[in-house]
């Protein structure tokens, strides 16, 4: 078990009064060893707080005075002091398993922590949970969980879990939802498997066993051209359209029956069927948005004015716990230090940014370019233009921004004139790194990394809110 280290301390907080400093490592906190920022959290609440602290190698206590409940102000090295679980399932459908060799290690790691679930929005399949979790998750409220669900056949499930354990666990999920506890559930569809037949089957097992849960996003198996499995494949634009249709069909069940729709199809359904995006009332606030349901909706509105606030890619769930840090494709996206210059890397020279007069090119993913491609015409300006990066890196039907890698982006920069603008959008970096290591300096083009969101993107190109379209009849 590792201890926290305080990586950041807020200026003005609590802890910069009491002397806390970063590179300290923290032994306990009010007495207690922290198995994670959930129960630092919880030890930090109280107005008292002892900090039993390692600090070049000497051993001291920082006391802190504060109002119960008042941050702390310190951020510490990770979500989780003691092993973060892992997965102990074999899915053939799982992207990891996808990924090349030479990648980040963090990269590689398969949890199923309902901690991070908790913190992060990790899916879990519940699989490793025990009484003693389910102990904590309620006397804690760790709400909401997200649970991947897949199927509700107990064969099926442990088939596709390639786990024994994947068709009992889902006993877990009834004992979470008879105590309260929010539960969001994914089910990923892989063609011929748990589509068809079995989906109705698991629809009607939601209804029956589940109805409490709070949603249910369907989306697409993702492959990769490293995809190891023979039995994986893609999706046809037939089987696409006809999950489309069964979705909204079980919608109208569960809204006649449960007074809500509860079950909601991936952006990518309806863009691999050539179907129109549903209205934004039927995406019933959103609450799916990063597991990739409504975001094309979403981006529609902000784009329109409809909405002074982004949505975009979030930090985490539950940002707000004390300490608790921005970790993995929620880490902070825009790069440090971006300071207008750009470095070529093949000459070392320092360039310029292009100035803001000149003609914008927003790089996006294929799928990205069909969204965006309408609304940058509702512009009318022929200044402005939507470039795809097709995602050779990764292959098989990787086509969302959020997967872009330098590699691609660097093939199709280094053929696009130079003196224009290139907007990124942020969603695609983590730390200011892209998937495959790459940075945005060593880009072939000076590039303005932009938040993902229709906002951001209207202002980054100067732009005034274009009327927004007639709803649909």
């Amino acid at each position: 078990m590792s201890l926290p280290t305080v990586v950041a301390v807020a200026p003005g907080s609590p802890a910069e009064a009491a002397g806390l400093a970063v590179g300290d490592v923290v032994a306990a906190i009010n007495g207690l060893v922290p198995r994670d920022v959930i129960e630092w959290r919880f030890a930090a609440d109280e107005a008292e707080v002892v900090l039993d602290v390692q600090r070049g190698g000497l051993e001291l206590s920082v006391e802190v005075g504060k109002r119960a409940g008042e941050p702390l102000g310190a951020e510490v090295s990770s979500a989780v002091f003691d092993r973060v679980r892992t997965c102990d399932n074999h899915c053939e459908f799982c992207f990891i398993y996808q990924l090349p060799k030479g990648m980040r290690t963090s990269l590689y790691l398969k949890d199923d922590d309902y901690r991070l679930s908790f913190l992060y929005g990790n899916f879990t399949t519940l699989t490793r949970f025990t009484e003693a979790d389910l102990e904590r998750v309620v006397t804690e409220r760790l709400s909401p969980l997200n649970v991947s669900i897949h199927a509700t056949d107990p064969e099926v499930r442990s088939a596709m879990l390639r786990n024994p354990r994947g068709g009992m666990s889902l006993r877990w999920l009834r004992a979470l939802l008879d105590h309260g506890i929010e539960v969001r559930g994914q089910i990923v569809l892989c063609p011929g498997v748990n589509d068809g037949d079995v989906f109705e089957r698991t629809m009607a097992g939601v209804l029956d066993e589940y109805p409490e849960l709070h949603s249910v996003a369907v989306v697409p198996l993702g492959l990769s051209r490293f995809n190891p499995e023979a039995n994986m494949r893609l999706h046809t634009p037939a089987e696409a359209a006809a999950m489309v249709d069964a979705v909204e069909h079980w919608q109208q069940v569960f809204l006649r029956l449960l007074g809500r729709r509860l079950v909601f199809a991936a952006d990518e359904y309806y863009l691999m069927a050539g179907r129109p995006f549903p209205e934004a009332d039927t995406y019933e606030g959103f609450g799916m948005y990063e597991d990739g349901i409504g975001m094309a909706r979403t981006f529609e509105r902000e784009w329109h004015g409809l909405t002074d606030v982004a949505t975009g890619p979030q930090s985490g769930f539950f940002a707000w716990v004390d300490g608790a840090p921005a970790e993995g494709y929620r880490a902070p996206r825009n790069p440090a230090g971006d300071t207008g210059l750009h470095r070529d890397p093949t000459t070392s020279r320092v360039q310029l940014r292009p100035r803001r007069t000149a003609p914008v090119a927003v790089l996006t993913g294929e799928y990205g370019a069909r969204i965006l491609q309408p609304l940058i015409a509702e512009l009318g300006r022929d200044d402005v233009r939507v470039l795809p990066v097709r995602n050779e890196f990764f292959g098989g039907n990787t086509a969302v921004a959020g997967l872009l890698t330098a590699s691609d982006l660097t093939r199709v920069l280094a053929a696009e004139p130079e003196g224009h603008r290139y907007l990124l959008p942020d969603v695609c970096l983590s730390e200011g790194r892209f998937l495959d290591g790459g940075s945005v300096d060593a880009l072939p083009r000076p590039v303005e990394v932009v938040p993902t969101d229709g906002i951001a993107l209207r202002q980054a190109l100067g732009a005034a809110a274009p009327s927004a379209p007639e709803p649909s009849r």
